[in-house]
Formats: structure tokens, C-alpha cells, sequence
């Protein structure tokens, strides 16, 4: 007998011993009852549903790249892969965090004292590191109290978000921006509204669309220095223009220094703290980027808040309570830290900063010779910058999506495209790679961008 013989016969005794039972039981034979949505062929309504605010990956960075890599084809003409879209520079052997971190997280894990638990706002120790680590940079002394470890900048985010998420509040964000706080704000049903950076005044803040878009339900403004995706580093200058127009404002700051002291052009990094005796101030800060390990997933925030504002409107309270219902970084890392921070020696970041400085001018100089992209300003900090396409000179491609997309699939470069940034039609372009690969990436760019290029 076949198989499939032998399963229907199985069945078919079963249905016999199930109507035989149900004799006995009740004295009637029931046929066994098929569901309805089986019947009729409808579907049954269930009383759940997603969630489409989560739609999270349509706003990420981590979403577009994962869709731009699947338009890879590694095959056409066995051109390796460039990815001069994320801002990791780990993927290369030039970017090697200091032998003092690694040598700080094995002492930590070697001496067993560090497998429990951690605070909910973070260890004492490592706490007080990051505040003189802070500190070095203010007037005035930060206590371990205004610290708070978090799971990189990511949760430092995530924690703040819901913290100001009021009914009918509103949080400025800048365009471009960093697409994390737009896709938390939507998630805790924060209202987003976006002023202007000005690529013409070196993506300075529009200052008079930020009082515009401001109004009595205005809770914060969230400002980027060095800027990720700009390249552009604030002047002492305006970043006190921009405390004094928020003190007006009646809100605070959220300074995002992620990219703090990454700096190798005429500006200078100053923290946003500086200015808290003007205006309160919430730092988020990282490990990432300054020693090169992002996926130690190592941050902060910190209170500069001199006055004690924050405590007095239960800010610094909603920051703990959501600390305690959140995920911790790993014990062993924040045990680390202090000595991170206290034994690596200025070499390290000289070093680092003087790789990226020249991969940022060879990035800008080749940038020039392809007509149908324009940078307006040459990178000054951070790790990525963007660049307009002029689609004045190019024909076949209808946008930054595609402009990305295609070149992905011809000549295997990834770009981020501007609009995951707030900027529709350029391209965010990461030049925390080796030198030889933004040689060879803007040689591709230049061959693509030819292809496509509108004959006069």
C-alpha cells in the first residue's frame, strides 16, 4: 500500500472510533464540525493586529542598507563590495580601538567581580569616570548623579523619547537628522517637527524656522555636534545663539555628542553643556566613535543642568523610571570604563583623526570631478558627510533611492540615500574607510554617474 494510501485509511478510522465515541457518549452520532472560516472560506477576525507605527525599518538606516545589499550583484565583473554608507570604520584593519580598552573589559572579566547585575542607572565608578570625563570640557564639575549608563546612544534615545512624550507634545528635530529620533518619537506617539539645516551657511540651524515651528506644547530640541550625516562641527558662536533662542522657547536641549572631539577642520567640538547656565541641556555620548568599538554598545546621558531644572519638573525622576524598566549595558563594560577613559593616551586619537582627515579631503577632491554630484561644504567632523545629486545632468534615475539601488547592483557601492536623513535626492557618503577604498569607490561612482549622464 502507498503511503499516501495508508495516511487516508489512518483518517478514516479515526473519524470511525470518534463517531463510534460519540454514540456512546450521547447517544448520537455527530459529525466531527469543520471551523467556519473552513467553511465559508472567510478568514476568522482576530482581535489583534500590527502595530504600524513599528514600522521602524522604513526609517533606518540599518533597513536601507540591508535592502541596498540585497541589489548587490558580486558577480558583475568580480567587483568587490565598497560600503561607503555606514558609519562603522571597524570593517577596517586601520580603525582598531586602543590595546587599553581591550586590556580594561579582560581585566573586568578576569577578576569575577563584575558577573552580577548592574544598578539600574549605572556603577558608581563608572559613572564618576564619565562625569570627569565630562568635565574636562565645562566650567563646572559634573557629578556621577548626572550620568546615566546606557546601551549605546541607540537606548539612550529610546529612553528619552517616551520620558517627553506628554499627550499633544511636540520635539524639533533637525533636517537632515539622525532617523532614530524620528522613529522613536513616532513610537511613543511624540509629535516630530523638523527645522531647517542650512547647507548654504555650513549647516548651520535655521534659526527663525526653529522659533516657527515652536509652540506652547514644544517640549525639546534635539541638535547633532560634530553632525551625523552634515560632517559639519558648530561654532561656539551659534551654539550659544541656538541656547539663548530655546531659553526663549521655554525648552530644553538634547545634545547628541555621539561624535564628540571628532574634529580635523577649523571649528573646534564645544559641548552643548557649556551653555547650560542658559539653557538646561541633556548630553548623549558614547564609546562608538571616539575608540572605535560601536558594537560595545558603551554610551550616555548626562544632566548639565546647573540650576536643577530637571529635578525640579521630575525629568531626572521619568529618566530613572524608564531605566528600571529597560535593558542594562553589561556589567564587565561599565567596569571598564574607567580605565578606558583614564589610560588612553592622546596618540590614539591623533592618529585616528589624522586617517580621517585625509580620507576626507581625498574624498572632497574626488567628489568635485563628478559633475552631477555637488558637497557644499568639506567635511570638519564626524565620519560621514552629504553630497547633492543634480539630477539637471542625469537621465534614467528617478530619484536618491534609485541613484542608490542602481549603483549598488553595477558597480557594487553602497551609498545611503539622503532621504532616510530628511534630505530627498542626495546621498549620505561614510569616509571612515581606508583611503584606497574611496579611491576606488568614487572611480566606480564617476564610471556610474557617466553611464547615466545627459548628453548635450
Amino acid at each position: 500500500m502507498a503511503v499516501a494510501d495508508f495516511a487516508i485509511v489512518v483518517k478514516l478510522l479515526k473519524l470511525e472510533l470518534l463517531m463510534y465515541a460519540n454514540k456512546l457518549i450521547g447517544g448520537k452520532t455527530r459529525t466531527p464540525q469543520r471551523p467556519k472560516e473552513m467553511e465559508n472560506g472567510s478568514e476568522k477576525k482576530w482581535n489583534f493586529n500590527g502595530n504600524q507605527k513599528l514600522k521602524a525599518s522604513s526609517m533606518s538606516v540599518r533597513g536601507a542598507y540591508n535592502m541596498l545589499m540585497e541589489k548587490v550583484n558580486i558577480s558583475v565583473d568580480n567587483k568587490p563590495l565598497i560600503r561607503l554608507c555606514r558609519v562603522d570604520p571597524t570593517d577596517n584593519p586601520l580603525y582598531r580601538t586602543t590595546p587599553d580598552a581591550s586590556h580594561a573589559v579582560a581585566t573586568s572579566v578576569h577578576s569575577y567581580n563584575y558577573n552580577s547585575y548592574s544598578p539600574t542607572v549605572g556603577l558608581p565608578e563608572a559613572k564618576r569616570a564619565i562625569a570627569n570625563y565630562l568635565s574636562a570640557d565645562l566650567p563646572y564639575q559634573l557629578s556621577p548623579d548626572n550620568v546615566f549608563i546606557t546601551v549605546g546612544g541607540t537606548q539612550a534615545i529610546d529612553i528619552i523619547m517616551p520620558v517627553l512624550a506628554r499627550p499633544g507634545a511636540n520635539i524639533l528635530l533637525p533636517r537632515p537628522g539622525y532617523p532614530q529620533y524620528d522613529s522613536r518619537a513616532s513610537c511613543c506617539a511624540l509629535e516630530v517637527r523638523h527645522y531647517d539645516l542650512l547647507p548654504e551657511r555650513g549647516w548651520e540651524v535655521d534659526l527663525d524656522s526653529l522659533e516657527a515651528l515652536a509652540d506652547d506644547k514644544t517640549v525639546a530640541m534635539v541638535l547633532i555636534n560634530p553632525s551625523n550625516p552634515c560632517g559639519n562641527v558648530f561654532t561656539y558662536q551659534h551654539l550659544k545663539r541656538v541656547a539663548e533662542v530655546a531659553r526663549k522657547l521655554g525648552i530644553f536641549v538634547v545634545s547628541d555628542e555621539v561624535y564628540a572631539h571628532i574634529t580635523y577642520g577649523s571649528n573646534p567640538f564645544v559641548p552643548m553643556g557649556l551653555f547650560s547656565s542658559i539653557v538646561p541641556v541633556i548630553t548623549i555620548g558614547s564609546l562608538s566613535k571616539r575608540w572605535l568599538v560601536p558594537g560595545w554598545r558603551t554610551g550616555w546621558i548626562a544632566t548639565c543642568d546647573p540650576h536643577g531644572i530637571f529635578h525640579k519638573t521630575g525629568l531626572v525622576k521619568n529618566i530613572i523610571d524608564n531605566l528600571e524598566i529597560s535593558t542594562d549595558l553589561p556589567t564587565i563594560l561599565q567596569a571598564a570604563i574607567p580605565d578606558i577613559i583614564r589610560k588612553t593616551k592622546d596618540d590614539f586619537f591623533v592618529k585616528n583623526l589624522n586617517i580621517l582627515r585625509e580620507t576626507a579631503n581625498k574624498f572632497y577632491d574626488l567628489c568635485k570631478e563628478i559633475p552631477c554630484l555637488t558637497c557644499p561644504n568639506k567635511p570638519e567632523g564626524a565620519m560621514c558627510v552629504l553630497v547633492k545629486i543634480n539630477f539637471s545632468q542625469i537621465k534614467d534615475i528617478v530619484d536618491d533611492m534609485d541613484f542608490c539601488a542602481k549603483l549598488a547592483e553595477e558597480e557594487s557601492v553602497i551609498l545611503l540615500p539622503g532621504v532616510m536623513v530628511g534630505l530627498k535626492n542626495w546621498v549620505r557618503i561614510s569616509f571612515a574607510v581606508d583611503p584606497s577604498n574611496i579611491v576606488e569607490g568614487f572611480s566606480r561612482i564617476k564610471a556610474f554617474c557617466l553611464r547615466y549622464a545627459k548628453m548635450s
